[in-house]
């Protein structure tokens, strides 16, 4: 088996030193988690570390295609641990939203109204259901799943263990399995009730994670696509030295530039709070989701056929790019988002208002 690692002691992300073609090559290849530190590692912000290095974090995972649940730890998982003031697990961590599951208390307490289980004399649950394509969920330590119980929101925490696990994989073959269980018993100490805005913080998270790691993706497509047009030649001169090369290049670049500027106009709207942080994370993603495509056309494009090969790393990027576009909302999702709180009298206002 093919082992890439996490440093958390450190704690550290190996990334360049992935020898992600023969992960690829391997179907039993996971991440784990090790304490050996890689000697070009990348640092990985502490658990408190604001979200503009979470997201500078997560964007390099995009770009070195590293096949671990980085953006899932550092920017969903942990802060919403944290949030709920659940102990954070060392190791990779992953998360899942699962209104549809069925949950009911472990011990039913006496009511005159209601069925059995819709009250509890503590806050143990028995929950029956699927977590659908969880991402990484075979190689996560823990799982930090948000449901609705009888009572209203929780947020609980569980391991790939107790579930029966149907592995799953999206286009660039990372785990997106499915965690099936059957009248679990989650104990109350791995439960807390949260209000109703940690749902919504989750899937902004969620989004906004994927936006970082589309940026880092595009980023390393332009890298090899500049390093293809400048290297390969034809009629006795560099391919970017034409001039519809150049301005394919060109496109390539502003759609990389749009999505990573998204990103990063996020950061503090996260940290701070507040109706900005709606607008500014589903601005984000439909950037992120919309110029993903492009980004990848224009790149296999400009790379001819040799792009599409398994022998050229550029599959490794694109491939992820269309996996993630669609993943925690597409385009069309969060601009319809986006658009419904706006009305003629808000829209300039909030064009034209620093967050």
């Amino acid at each position: 088996m093919h082992t890439h690692t996490i440093d958390t002691s450190t704690p550290v992300i190996s990334a360049d030193a992935y020898d992600t073609t023969a992960f690829y090559a391997n179907a039993d290849a996971i991440a784990t988690v090790t304490n050996a530190t890689a000697p070009d590692a990348v640092a990985l912000p502490s658990a408190d570390a604001a979200t503009v290095q979470l997201l500078a974090a997560a964007r390099e995972a995009g770009r070195r295609a590293v096949p671990a649940p980085l953006a899932e730890t550092a920017l969903v998982a942990r802060p919403l641990l944290r949030r709920a003031g659940l102990p954070v697990p060392d190791g990779p961590l992953s998360y899942a939203l699962a209104p549809e599951l069925t949950i009911r208390y472990a011990h039913p307490a006496a009511s005159p109204v209601g069925s059995a289980g819709c009250l509890g004399e503590d806050d143990t649950l028995l929950v029956t259901g699927t977590l659908r394509r969880v991402p990484w969920a075979r190689a996560a330590t823990a799982i930090v799943v948000l449901a609705a119980a009888p009572s209203g929101p929780v947020l609980f925490t569980l391991t790939p263990g107790q579930t029966v696990l149907t592995p799953g994989a999206n286009l660039a073959e990372e785990p997106r399995d499915d965690l099936h269980l059957a009248a679990l018993e989650i104990p109350a100490a791995h439960v807390r009730r949260v209000a109703p805005d940690l749902l919504d913080e989750a899937r902004l998270r969620a989004a906004l994670a994927r936006s970082a790691l589309i940026a880092g993706a595009a980023e390393r497509c332009v890298d090899l696509t500049v390093a293809h047009t400048t290297a390969r030649t034809q009629f006795g001169r560099p391919l970017r030295h034409f001039q519809a090369v150049k301005q394919e290049e060109a496109r390539l670049i502003e759609e990389t530039a749009l999505v990573r500027t998204a990103v990063q106009a996020a950061a503090a709207p996260l940290d701070t709070g507040g109706p900005a942080t709606h607008i500014a994370v589903a601005a984000a993603k439909t950037q992120a989701s919309a110029s993903a495509a492009e980004i990848a056309r224009i790149a296999h494009q400009l790379h001819g056929a040799i792009g599409i090969t398994q022998l050229n790393p550029l599959h490794l990027f694109t491939t992820r790019l269309w996996s993630w576009r669609d993943e925690d909302g597409d385009e069309t999702y969060w601009a319809r988002r986006l658009a419904r709180p706006l009305t003629p009298t808000t829209l300039w206002p909030t064009l034209t208002t620093t967050p």
